[in-house]
């Protein structure tokens, strides 16, 4: 037999809530050939594995199984869900020590058995844990993408969107700085079919947006959702789908994710949300949008509060 055609293989580390839900979403989408999931519960990697499995009758035909870090190898794309959820009332970044220990534990062993593909972050606090992975491995920061605020820049444009009564996709909006309390909103970028957002509110007669509840929402609606359901998984599923395909497809989409930001607006040697082009290798291209000086205080006081709990970790 001739050596079997390479498919698209994505590797899942983690098979909570969020890490079953992407590997769902995944094969409900026919987004890549093989999916891989890995946890350290065995038991349950098959067991999602198994259910997914059987239903792919019914939609693309997808390989799931579980496996080992071993197994990764010849990932295009490696997810990491891995570490404890946020409980309620608890912030993203109390989460920060004990997520890094896990990191810092599993993925020089992941990046060794797949050292070309790219890795994906997805727990949180995920600008912090995005930069620890850059800290303990030997991958190229174009390879380690956080999802960052792309699910925070959908929410923003849900909320915009429904305020004025239109469709999301018809809204340019973003979220900027770190995934979580100091992210902002850069409003001077934010847009309706060209039009700035204040100009289109006041020729559609809109009622007015109140800027500093929008923000005030989109930080809070990861918060609110696990308030009620206990865990946030269907939006960020969709999202790191978003994510995977523009890197499978080398789409050249641009996305807020958090990357490695060196020398741009004042601002080094942290991991925060910025637009950049994501293709078949990772970032492709960083997008540096034209700020006004408030919104540079605001994406740099978002990088000293990053840069003051990174100062804070041992790597």
């Amino acid at each position: 037999m001739g050596e079997k055609k390479k498919g698209t293989k994505i590797t899942i580390l983690g098979v909570g809530n969020v890490g079953a839900t992407i590997a769902y979403t995944f094969a409900v989408g026919g987004t890549c050939s093989d999916i891989v999931l890995v946890d350290i519960n065995k038991a349950k990697a098959k067991g999602e594995a198994m259910d997914i499995r059987q239903g792919v009758s019914f939609g693309h035909n997808v390989e799931i199984y579980d496996g080992t870090y071993e197994d990764a190898a010849g990932s295009d794309i490696v997810i990491v869900t891995l570490g404890i959820g946020r409980k309620p009332g608890q912030t993203r970044l109390e989460l920060a020590r004990t997520n890094v220990n896990i990191i810092k534990e599993v993925m020089p062993q992941i990046a060794r058995y797949a050292p070309d593909a790219i890795y994906l972050i997805v727990s949180n606090p995920v600008d912090i844990l995005t930069y620890t992975i850059l800290k303990c491995t030997n991958l190229s920061p174009k390879q380690v993408i956080g999802s960052g605020t792309a699910l925070d820049t959908s929410r923003l444009r849900a909320i915009i969107a429904d305020h004025l009564e239109l469709s999301p996709n018809s809204v340019h909006a973003y979220v900027f700085g770190e995934h979580g309390d100091s992210s902002f909103i850069p409003w001077s970028l934010t847009s309706i079919a060209g039009v700035e957002m204040d100009e289109y509110i006041e020729a559609q007669d809109h009622g007015d947006l109140d800027e500093d509840q929008i923000i005030e929402e989109v930080r809070k609606a990861g918060s609110e959702v696990i308030k009620r359901k206990g865990a946030t998984f269907f939006a960020i599923g969709m999202a790191v789908n978003k994510i995977c395909d523009s890197i499978l497809r080398d789409s050249n989409n641009i996305i807020t994710v958090s990357y490695l930001i060196q020398d741009k607006f004042g601002i080094n040697d942290v991991c925060l949300s910025l637009p950049a082009v994501i293709g078949s290798n990772g970032i492709e291209r960083e997008v540096t949008p034209k700020l006004t000086d408030d919104e540079i205080k605001k994406l740099q006081a978002s990088a000293a509060a990053l840069r003051n709990v990174i100062d804070q970790i041992e790597f």
